[in-house]
């Protein structure tokens, strides 16, 4: 494999695109030569703690509610097979192998941030799953998202170990079949490692991470959806002029505003009606600025927040050397594993998946009503004959209740678990899946809206700008324009899939040129 495919692991450097080009695209994976000297100096403390009897967390003692129980040198590592087997207790479907690849990679990268103390054998493990394709089998449902993603990534380090079941062809079978048929070999843990591989917040950091790679494309193009709805409804662009968005300086709704100026460019539709008596346009096309922007701001910040998590070291204990003054000082007890950070990032951009939706499914109406589009009722060539695209905005309607659901924040809810010890959690990794669900949601409403707009056009006396043009292209390929009714299901399932991964994106900017950010 060249050089340009294989990503590197450091525990610093690695970025949201490289995790989806692990997950996605199956990419190899190698770990950075300077990521070595930090992983073995952690390592280092971990053996001298287990030669000199120190009693320290997560190494010789119990776990949880059993942190006073000593664990005798001669079973430290039952100490952690015994973990990792008793914690590998999830319910419900098995996430799918991109999930489990991101999620393997995101821990991967941590435990590289050299504070571990984890044998260099298990990150070596890790690589050689990864670039052979040994994925394995795990519950999503099990974690609370605060003492790490504890069930999830147990059921992750009992494959390594050899046990457990692993993703193969579809089917589920024994991991130690599979690691024979690879020539492949399980390894041993040894003190602290399976602490290690199960104490991080690598789950939820794996959906929020492939949901906001899809959102760094969608929401983009939710801006191209709105402005050939814009046009479709013969709207005005003075509401993205520039001078409006500096008097109320939201980086957000003025950067949508420009990306609404640059996607129109060049719209004849635009300038047909620079002088038309309207006052101004309903509030689901005037405000959008606003509203997209708001909802991009918040992106902004999942996308700032993904970029420190995935980089970051969250298991516990932690360890940091001091070669000069040894001693269990050099471990340190302390909250990293907790996801409060990510689970509140997540419920805050489900949140604003639900407003965009909403404010889409409020221009949908707006062109299907003759009353106040001018056009034909629902689009039907034949009105009353043919009911048109009338059932395409009732989908959006249930698409968008189900993100109503989404939009509920999942931090909402705690319990408390392991006899006390564990008294607040985060529910991080069920807040990353309802993000990871709702941007789903929100990719059929858009496809819903786009369906709309395309089928407008077709009405319109003048051509839009070549950015829409090209979208509504897009759409052709897969819907073609209505000439009677018929069943649009199947069309609106691949627009949803091709918004969310189809590439779009690229495509518009690539014929038409770069859109602001």
């Amino acid at each position: 494999m060249t050089e340009q495919h294989v990503v590197y692991t450091d525990g610093t450097t690695l970025s949201p695109q490289e995790v989806m080009m692990v997950a996605r695209q199956q990419a190899s994976v190698a770990v950075s030569e300077n990521a070595w000297p930090s992983i073995h100096a952690a390592r280092g403390v971990v053996e001298r703690i287990v030669s000199t009897g120190e009693t320290v967390y997560g190494i010789n003692t119990g776990f949880g509610a059993l942190v006073r129980e000593r664990i005798s040198p001669e079973d430290l590592a039952l100490l952690q097979v015994n973990l990792v087997r008793s914690h590998a207790t999830g319910v419900g479907e098995h996430m799918s192998l991109e999930a489990v690849r991101a999620m393997m990679l995101i821990r991967l990268n941590s435990l590289c941030k050299g504070h571990s103390g984890i044998h260099p054998d298990c990150i070596r493990q890790l690589v050689v799953y990864l670039n052979n394709n040994v994925h394995p089998a795990i519950p999503r449902i099990g974690s609370l998202g605060a003492s790490g993603d504890l069930a999830p990534l147990s059921h992750l380090a009992l494959a390594l170990i050899g046990e457990g079941s692993v993703i193969e062809d579809g089917e589920l079978r024994p991991t130690a079949e599979v690691l024979f048929e690879k020539g492949l070999v399980e390894i041993e843990l040894t003190a602290k490692d399976g602490l290690s591989l199960i104490n991080g917040t690598s789950q939820m950091t794996a959906y929020s991470t492939i949901a906001q790679q899809e959102l760094s494309e969608l929401l983009i193009l939710s801006d191209v959806v709105l402005a050939a709805s814009m046009d479709a409804r013969s709207c005005s662009l003075t509401p993205a002029r520039p001078e409006v968005h500096e008097a109320r300086p939201h980086p957000g709704q003025a950067a949508v505003a420009q990306r609404l100026r640059t996607i129109l460019s060049g719209s004849q539709i635009l300038d047909s009606h620079e002088a038309c008596d309207r006052v101004q346009d309903p509030y689901s096309f005037r405000c959008a600025p606003q509203v997209h922007g708001a909802v991009y701001e918040s992106f902004l910040r999942l996308e700032e927040m993904l970029h420190r998590e995935i980089n970051s070291a969250t298991d516990n204990p932690l360890i940091f050397p001091e070669p000069d003054r040894p001693g269990p000082h050099e471990v340190v007890s302390q909250g990293n594993f907790h996801g409060e950070i990510v689970a509140l990032a997540c419920d805050a951009m489900s949140l604003a998946l639900f407003e965009l939706g909403s404010i889409s499914e409020r221009r949908m109406d707006q062109m299907l009503d003759p009353t106040r589009s001018g056009l034909p009722a629902f689009l039907a060539s034949n009105s009353g004959l043919e009911s048109g695209l009338m059932i395409v905005q009732y989908a959006a309607g249930s698409s968008l209740a189900e993100l109503h659901g989404q939009s509920a924040p999942r931090t909402a809810f705690s319990t408390t678990t392991s006899a006390g010890q564990e008294d607040h959690v985060s529910m991080g990794a069920t807040a990353a899946w309802n993000l990871r669900v709702g941007v789903r949601r929100l990719s059929e409403v858009l496809a819903c809206e786009l369906l709309i707009a395309s089928e407008a056009l077709e009405h319109a006396s003048f051509p839009s700008s070549p950015h829409v043009n090209g979208l509504v292209q897009l759409v052709r390929t897969i819907s073609p324009p209505l000439q009677g009714d018929r069943s649009t299901s199947e069309e609106l399932r691949t627009l949803a899939e091709m918004l969310r991964t189809g590439g779009w994106l690229a495509r518009l900017e690539s014929e038409h040129g770069r859109l602001p950010r």
